[in-house]
């Protein structure tokens, strides 16, 4: 199929199944996946975190992530300590091996696209 699609439902708010974390506070749902052989597939979706335990997250796949809603702030950080205050409209490459930090204040929410088949 050339062109896949998935209208917005009126009134609904994004919030993707919650995923495993300390105060399961984090959520990802995918949308899209690629129909490549599973070591070239790729997979977008959303990934919402609420205020509450930091998300500590090892990729083991490349991904890069789009900053979409931020409510209060949002603070994403690497291993070596450096921190960003995320904000709408900033990307993201994560490479594979990373571990990365999720925090939120109140509610933040990204688009994601990743080298990995889906979840």
């Amino acid at each position: 199929m050339p062109m896949q699609y998935k209208p917005v439902v009126e009134g609904k708010a994004v919030r993707p199944p919650s995923i495993p974390s300390p105060g399961n506070n984090s959520y990802l749902g995918d949308v899209f996946t690629s129909d490549a052989p599973k070591e070239q597939q790729m997979s977008s979706g959303f990934y919402r975190q609420d205020k509450g335990e930091p998300l500590v997250y090892y990729y083991d796949y490349d991904e890069m992530k789009i900053i979409v809603e931020v409510s209060g702030e949002f603070f994403i950080s690497d291993e070596t300590g450096k921190k960003v205050s995320a904000s709408p409209g900033d990307v993201f490459y994560f490479a594979k091996g990373t571990t990365i930090t999720f925090e939120a204040t109140d509610t933040s929410l990204a688009y994601f696209v990743g080298l990995r088949p889906a979840m």
